[in-house]
């Protein structure tokens, strides 16, 4: 039997804590990109497209186009894997997001953020985490477990105000929507504290680790 959208949740937690990872080391370390986040790239974009000292436009439509392309593929395998069981593809998606940050950590190793050299390395970065977290927002959109999107926050604090008892509301999945706030940022914030304290290699490397954990907490549920 395949995994349950409940027990989905709390990999889907580690995910969103991924999330801030990765905004940490795109927008601190990989020149005011966002790879995770399409809304706030897309909002970047326009002030590059008007010259906004800054903000690159090649950079930004390299995530762009790099993240839609991993969403492309995710959404074709999601189809093509849809004789296994939930459990075993989603395990697989998991698996292939863990690779993607794994790669991107090793190509970090010796890159200089200040200068956003070697250059080489600033575009590989970009490419394979914005494959990864396109690949991951397919996925989890695939999967459909309410109020868990690991990346959006915005209608997620919405529904926290205007379904609350204060606007007349119930409540509903108030802790799931809280704890996804949380999760995305403790990330961000341990993200952004490695990028300045170290270098870009261990936030990666530990979300490389956390996507693995989460595929592990979905391999082992009956």
């Amino acid at each position: 039997m395949g995994a349950r959208p409940p027990e989905l949740v709390s990999p889907l937690l580690l995910m969103s804590a991924v999330t801030g990872l990765i905004d940490a080391v795109s927008v601190l370390g990989l020149g005011r990109v966002f790879t995770a986040n399409m809304t706030g790239n897309v909002v970047f974009l326009g002030f590059a497209a008007t010259g906004t000292p800054g903000f690159h436009f090649k950079p930004l439509l390299v995530a762009l186009l790099l993240f839609l392309f991993g969403a492309l593929v995710a959404g074709y395998s999601a189809r093509a894997l849809e004789h296994l069981t939930m459990r075993h593809w989603v395990v697989r998606h998991f698996a292939v997001e863990a690779l993607l940050l794994f790669a991107a950590a090793l190509l970090a190793i010796g890159y200089d953020s200040a200068t956003l050299q070697p250059e080489v390395r600033l575009y590989a970065i970009i490419a394979l985490t914005a494959v990864a977290m396109g690949f991951r927002n397919a996925t989890v959109r695939h999967l459909k477990v309410v109020d868990m999107t690991t990346t959006v926050l915005t209608l997620t604090l919405t529904g926290l105000a205007a379904d609350s008892s204060l606007a007349g509301g119930s409540n509903p999945n108030w802790q799931r929507r809280l704890a996804s706030v949380v999760a995305i940022l403790v990330g961000a914030g341990a993200g952004a504290w490695m990028v300045t304290q170290w270098s870009l290699a261990p936030p990666l490397f530990l979300a490389t680790a956390l996507i693995a954990a989460a595929a592990a907490m979905v391999a082992v549920r009956r």
